[in-house]
C-alpha cells in the first residue's frame, strides 16, 4: 500500500469488497499521464522492406496519424497500416507520424533502387504503335473510370493476407521494363504477366470487394478491379471473362476469372497489377516461387 499523509485525500481500487491498492488522488494523476506518455510513445514498426515497387506494411500506435506522399493513411485499430512506393520511387523519402496530442515527428527512409529491363525495337511500323485519334475520347473515359476505381479508401483489412498466385502458368513479362520502338521510349509495364491457355482459370490473390467490370477496354480488354481495403487494389486484364460483378464479395482462392487475349494482347495471358491509390505495385514483391508450382 502506497502511503499518505497530512490533508491528503486517498483513492482506493476495490476487489470483492477488499482494497488491494491506495494511492493519493495526486498520484492516480500522476500514473494516468504516465500510462498515456507510454501508450503515446510506442515506436514506429516497418514490416516490410523499403524498394521501388514495394507494398510498405508499417504499425504505430492506433491514435497516431500516418501521412505519406499526399496521403492521409488510414490506420487499423490495431495499429497496422500500409503504403506504397512506386516504380520510380526517389531514393529518400519522408513518413510522418503525428501524436495524439499534436506532436509531430518527420521518419526519413532509404528505398532501394532497382534497374529495369528495357527492348529496343526499330522498324515497327507506326500504325502497330500509335494509337488512332478516333480512340482517344475512348480511352479517356476508360481511363478515369480506372483511376476512380483505384482511389477508393476502405476499412477492409485483406492486404494483411499472405498473397497467393492468381494463376499458373509461366512469367512472361515483368514490372518496370519497358520498350523503346523506333527510339521512343513507351510506357513502363506495371504488372506481371502470367502466360497461359484462354480459359485458364484466374484466382482471388486475397479476398476483396469487386469495385469495376469492364469486358472490353481498348488496351486492357476484359478488365476486373478488386479493393483489398486501404487505397489497395489488384487489376486483372486481358481477360477473356469475367466471373464476378461489381459489389460481390470474394475469398482469397475464389475463381474470379479466365484468362484471355482481349485488349491489346498478342496472346492470351494475365496481367496482374496491384496499386496503392496512384502508386504503382509489383506484385511479385509479394510472392514466393514462381506461379507454375503452385497448387489452387
Amino acid at each position: 500500500m502506497i502511503a499518505y499523509h497530512g490533508h491528503m485525500t486517498p483513492t482506493s481500487i476495490s476487489f470483492l469488497n477488499k482494497t488491494v491498492f491506495c494511492c493519493t488522488r495526486q498520484q492516480l494523476f500522476c500514473l494516468c499521464i504516465l500510462l498515456m506518455f507510454s501508450l503515446n510513445s510506442r515506436g514506429l514498426e516497418i514490416k516490410s522492406p523499403w524498394v521501388q515497387g514495394g507494398m510498405v506494411i508499417g504499425k504505430t500506435n492506433p491514435t497516431h496519424q500516418i501521412r505519406f506522399l499526399s496521403h492521409s493513411v488510414r490506420v487499423n485499430s490495431d495499429g497496422y497500416f500500409v503504403i506504397g512506393l512506386g516504380r520510380d520511387t526517389p531514393k529518400n523519402v519522408v513518413l510522418t507520424e503525428v501524436t495524439s496530442s499534436g506532436q509531430e515527428t518527420k521518419h526519413n527512409f532509404s528505398v532501394e533502387q532497382r534497374t529495369y529491363r528495357e527492348q529496343r525495337i526499330e522498324g515497327v511500323p507506326k500504325r502497330t504503335v500509335d494509337v488512332p485519334e478516333s480512340a482517344l475520347t475512348r480511352i479517356r473515359k476508360e481511363v478515369k473510370l480506372t483511376k476512380a476505381a483505384r482511389k477508393i479508401d476502405t476499412t477492409r483489412q485483406d492486404f494483411l493476407q499472405e498473397f497467393i498466385w492468381p494463376a499458373k502458368g509461366i512469367i512472361s513479362g515483368v514490372y518496370g521494363s519497358r520498350r523503346v520502338y523506333n527510339g521512343q521510349p513507351r510506357r513502363p509495364h506495371f504488372g506481371v504477366d502470367i502466360a497461359a491457355p484462354q480459359g485458364s482459370l484466374v484466382f482471388a490473390p486475397v479476398s476483396g470487394k469487386v469495385v469495376l467490370t469492364h469486358d472490353n477496354m481498348y488496351f486492357s480488354g476484359g478488365t476486373l478491379i478488386v479493393d483489398h481495403g486501404h487505397g489497395v487494389t489488384s487489376t486483372f486484364i486481358h481477360l477473356h471473362k469475367i466471373l464476378v460483378k461489381e459489389g460481390d464479395d470474394i475469398k482469397q482462392g475464389d475463381p474470379i476469372a479466365e484468362i484471355g487475349a482481349t485488349g491489346r494482347a498478342t496472346g492470351p495471358h494475365l496481367d496482374w497489377r496491384m496499386n496503392w491509390f496512384e502508386q504503382r505495385l509489383d506484385p511479385q514483391l509479394l510472392m514466393e516461387g514462381l506461379p507454375n508450382r503452385i497448387n489452387n
